[in-house]
């Protein structure tokens, strides 16, 4: 194996499939339907302490979640540049990462996503492998132009994902949380904005 580095913006080769990621909408909670609470000796909780640690467990969520990739700022802009919504993406910039995606990923903070990045412009397929969680798929051409968007659920019990497939036609991939998309208003033909910085190209 030999290594050549490279200075260029993209690394990696095409593949016809990859595997997505996602995040869970959350679980629902339910209640026994008495009616009443029953008193305790416990002390009470501060609710302003409580919302600190829920606070502090969501950044450090943040700070470990894909420690191990490179990462970039993605920005969806409207075409006049308007600005919609950011993510800090992990870079799928090789084979192995592509095929991994999301699947090994346990928990997606809300400011989080992954940036799947190819040579060419192509139509691809990507799959729900292996996922506990919902994302959005948002494929963009060469000049980060968003060709399609996708609102792909957590599989169903029993099932390994395999059968959704959501085809698109991009160079890029963002996957980002479950209808981050609508909640940000992004929609076709807005842009993604992010920046690349050089890699190592490697060679079998």
């Amino acid at each position: 194996m030999t290594n050549e580095v490279s200075r260029r913006r993209l690394l990696g080769v095409a593949g016809a499939v990859a595997v997505a990621g996602c995040l869970d909408a959350g679980d629902s909670k339910e209640t026994n339907g008495e009616g009443q609470i029953e008193p305790t000796n416990e002390p009470s909780i501060d609710e302003s302490e409580t919302a600190n640690d829920s606070t502090a467990t969501e950044a450090n969520a943040a700070e470990t979640v894909h420690e191990d990739y490179e990462t970039t700022e993605v920005r969806a802009v409207t075409a006049d540049g308007d600005e919609l919504g950011t993510v800090t993406a992990a870079i799928a910039d090789t084979s192995d990462l592509r095929y991994l995606g999301l699947s090994d990923t346990e928990e997606l903070p809300p400011d989080r996503g992954m940036l799947f990045v190819y040579e060419s412009v192509e139509e691809r397929t990507f799959v729900m492998r292996e996922m506990d969680f919902g994302i959005d798929i948002v494929y963009a051409d060469a000049d980060g132009s968003i060709t399609d968007i996708h609102h792909a659920p957590a599989p169903g019990p029993n099932e390994d994902g395999n059968d959704q497939r959501y085809p698109g036609r991009g160079r890029y991939v963002l996957e980002a949380n479950y209808e981050w998309t609508t909640e940000h208003d992004v929609s076709e033909g807005d842009i993604l904005e992010f920046d690349l910085e050089e890699s190592v190209e490697r060679e079998e």
